[in-house]
């Protein structure tokens, strides 16, 4: 017990201090007061983020895909929002996956705000859970928890350990903020504190409402209000006001996060918001029947109040469900579409808002990744019609769409780096890393176009050289293949099916064989003395060598598959035989 560990007596230091030696006794007990109600408040933050984190890892693409799956009509689509939400243990993360969805068109306004309404109605029946009197539950989960999450079992098992683990840590920090606040019941300053803020319930909502968002929990924040209510320091209407505040403070981190987000994502944010602020405008004038009310419900003032908070979301849902066909209508008209951003090298796939689910950051990076490919499919279009025409404009043209590649591939990479590592599972990790490498070496790609064949198409062009029949004809059928492999490896990329990651391989072989019999072919127009031959041997001969390296590429993306199943030989040399070394004479001893 928390008593029994501390040796100062608070109850006795909170009595207004008559000496200097009381006044220290007062400092000191008001201080380890706090700082034990702070560790209590911040293992309960950190138990729902170990919770949430580790239920992503385990099934967080799972989530994801039922959610788009379940996401047909109004009824569902709430039933969902519940479901996910009560796995998750939060809202916001909930919100947050809806929310892009919208943003990308999957799903209507009107779905998604039911979708969202079910979320926050599943987030409070988990309130109702944790609310109960199970402390003496939390060794017994910690023990299994840890015992999960340090065995050889399968990955998705130690994840679900890890859940486990801060279920367990969130009982027990209950338990510790009951303690810590256990002496204050009976001080005479926290008293006049507490009838102060109850006489001030509107300021009261919206410190609640700033302390919610700041935390990015309103599971937490109403958890914290029902466990000082338990313990007498909260009235049980400040404790409402507070619930209404927590309400109203969980929708802010969605709207902060999907600020900047397409339209999609800042209807589903600002409908939830408005859902809430409405529910509390209607709430506020009854608090004082509320308190009535809930107090048939439960003897425990702690159940008092979650009870309330699950009833306020029930409220909502029953009262909003109904209306989000209107409400989605209305806010459709308010909040426009905004067009396209003029620069066309900013990014169009990185959600913000998706960095709260790491499945749906993953793929938001997948998805800009290709769009680095459509860019250099493009770039290498136009190459090659700039050295067949010696259109010095459209060479510049395509040298500035390189700065294009460059700006996407560091946008990938740091949109990538702020996935949090702990809530990432291992094909997660293992998917972004393939990303990035990917990007990377796309963007390689561009700048041989860039710096390479866009300078020998301008060399071409100021010294009025033409490629001989022969020779521009093997060019374009190597382009042709280049084009052709950097379909297929997008394509690769997004299914990462091993069969196509052979052929790619097998394709390079091929390819480079195909380059060095158009070199070859090149050499024999040479000695044949073909006038265009002899002038542009140089240039010819740079432009096979760099669509090798192009290619070579774009074949890259086939490595980490097959490397994955284990297909990978360490090196294409073959084993030499052992060379025998000759044995050193020893030194003459000079004595």
């Amino acid at each position: 017990m928390l008593q029994s560990i501390v040796t100062i007596d608070y109850q006795t230091s909170l009595i207004p201090p008559q000496t200097a030696s009381s006044a220290r006794r007062v400092i000191i007990g008001a201080s380890l007061v706090l700082i034990h109600v702070a560790g209590g408040v911040a293992l309960l933050l950190w138990g729902l983020r170990m919770t949430r984190t580790g239920v992503m890892r385990a099934f967080g693409g799972d989530l994801r895909r039922f959610l788009a799956s379940a996401l047909s009509n109004r009824f569902s689509a709430f039933a969902c929002g519940f479901g996910v939400t009560t796995v998750l243990q939060s809202a916001t993360a909930t919100s947050l996956m809806v929310a892009s969805f919208a943003s990308r068109g999957f799903v209507p306004t009107a779905i998604a705000l039911a979708a969202v309404l079910g979320a926050d109605l599943g987030a409070a029946s988990i309130a109702q859970i944790l609310s109960l009197d199970l402390h003496w539950l939390s060794p017994l989960v910690l023990a299994l928890g840890v015992a999960a999450f340090s065995s050889t079992l399968p990955t998705r098992w130690r994840d679900l350990g890890r859940a486990v683990v801060g279920l367990g840590l969130m009982m027990l920090a209950l338990r510790l903020i009951g303690e810590a606040t256990h002496p204050l019941r009976d001080s005479p300053v926290m008293h006049s504190l507490m009838a102060a803020l109850a006489s001030e319930r509107l300021l009261a909502i919206l410190l609640v409402a700033l302390v919610t968002w700041a935390a990015h929990s309103t599971l937490a924040i109403v958890l914290l209000v029902v466990s000082l209510a338990d313990t007498g320091m909260l009235p049980p209407s400040l404790a409402v006001a507070c619930v209404l505040g927590a309400n109203i403070g969980g929708a802010m981190p969605a709207l902060a996060a999907t600020w900047t987000s397409e339209a999609g994502a800042r209807r589903i944010a600002i409908g939830n918001l408005a859902f809430r602020a409405m529910g509390v405008a209607l709430a506020y004038p009854l608090l004082e029947p509320s308190v009535a009310w809930i107090a048939v419900t439960d003897d425990d003032i702690g159940r008092q109040i979650a009870n309330y908070h699950f009833l306020f979301n029930a409220a909502l849902a029953v009262a909003f469900l109904p209306a989000v066909r209107l409400a989605a209508n209305a806010l459709d008209a308010a909040i426009r579409e905004s067009e396209r951003p003029a620069d066309s090298s900013a990014p169009l796939y990185l959600d913000e808002s998706a960095l709260e689910s790491p499945p749906l950051a993953v793929a938001a990076a997948a998805r800009e990744t290709l769009r680095m490919g459509d860019e250099l499919k493009s770039m290498l279009v136009d190459a090659l019609t700039a050295i067949r025409t010696d259109d010095r404009k459209l060479a510049d043209e395509v040298s500035r769409r390189d700065d294009t590649l460059d700006r996407l591939c560091e946008e990938i990479k740091t949109y990538l780096l702020r996935i949090q590592p702990d809530s990432l599972s291992d094909a997660d990790a293992r998917r972004s890393m393939e990303i990035l490498q990917f990007a990377i070496n796309l963007e390689h790609a561009g700048d041989i176009v860039d710096k390479n064949l866009m300078e020998l198409a301008a060399k071409k062009a100021k010294n009025r050289a033409n490629f001989s029949e022969e020779g521009f004809r093997d060019i374009c059928l190597l382009h042709a293949d280049l084009l052709e492999t950097l379909r297929l490896s997008l394509a690769m990329f997004m299914n990462g099916d091993e069969t196509m990651a052979r052929l790619m391989i097998a394709e390079k072989v091929e390819f480079r064989e195909r380059e060095r019999a158009a070199a070859q072919t090149h050499l024999e127009r040479l000695r044949s003395r073909v006038p265009d031959t002899i002038e542009t041997s140089s240039l010819h001969l740079d432009v096979l060598r760099d669509l090798k390296r192009i290619h070579s590429h774009l074949v890259s993306v086939a490595y980490p598959i097959l490397e994955a199943k284990g297909a990978l030989r360490d090196s294409r040399l073959e084993p030499a035989k052992p060379i025998r070394r000759a044995r050193a004479k020893p030194a003459e001893d000079p004595t």
